[in-house]
């Protein structure tokens, strides 16, 4: 099966259609892959540093409130308890680490089958090559309006750091700008349109496409 993407100038003005390799943008799509990646993704973004205190950590004193019979109250060992307002907490969460891993071929998988939903929606754009020196947001906004983009999110991917171009790009809410080699497939699946480079596609079939 033949995928192509449009191919735009400089400018963003269409000028042909660029075949997408297959393997990378082709292929059926793994659910279940796209799914573990997603949950990994977003489970390594947790701190894990919530933490509440529990009996033994919190202030007061560790002698019996008053006496155990003979005050007509309900018998009390520690002003600490937790059924004492500013006594600790039951089960409370405590400091824990929430990174998940997954094998490299699901990774994989997982990043082809998200490049291949873009792929097969029409969302995947090529543009030649974008220069603005010095940077201004304003030209880079008018090259998402000829290119029909200005209105949806996008992933902008180039195949290095260009800090011109990232200052022109920042600005732009509903853009993010990454380096191919350094995407993912939860920053693919999160942006509806992806924009990229000649040299961003070809680093991008270098990395993820053997």
């Amino acid at each position: 099966m033949t995928v192509n993407a449009p191919l735009y100038d400089k400018q963003g003005n269409k000028i042909s259609e660029i075949e997408l390799p297959e393997a990378l943008f082709g292929i059926e799509p793994h659910q279940s892959a796209l799914h573990s990646y997603v949950r990994m993704y977003l489970s390594n973004q947790r701190q894990g540093t919530v933490k509440t205190k529990n009996r033994a950590e919190v202030s007061g004193v560790g002698i019996k409130p008053w006496r155990q019979q003979g005050t007509g109250r309900a018998r009390s060992g520690s002003n600490r308890s937790p059924l004492w307002v500013g006594g600790g907490r039951i089960f409370g969460p405590r400091p824990r680490d929430h990174r998940e891993k997954l094998p490299k071929r699901v990774k994989r998988l997982a990043m082809r089958s998200a490049l291949s939903l873009r792929a097969s929606g029409g969302n995947i754009h090529v543009i030649e090559d974008v220069v603005i020196d010095p940077p201004k947001t304003k030209e880079f906004h008018q090259i998402l309006k000829n290119i029909g983009l200005a209105e949806t999110l996008v992933l902008f991917l180039t195949e290095s750091k260009d800090v011109s171009l990232g200052k022109s790009v920042r600005n732009i809410r509903s853009v993010h700008h990454n380096r191919s080699c350094l995407t993912n497939p939860y920053e693919i699946m999160r942006y509806g349109d992806i924009l990229m480079t000649r040299a961003g596609l070809e680093k991008l079939v270098e990395v993820f496409g053997s």
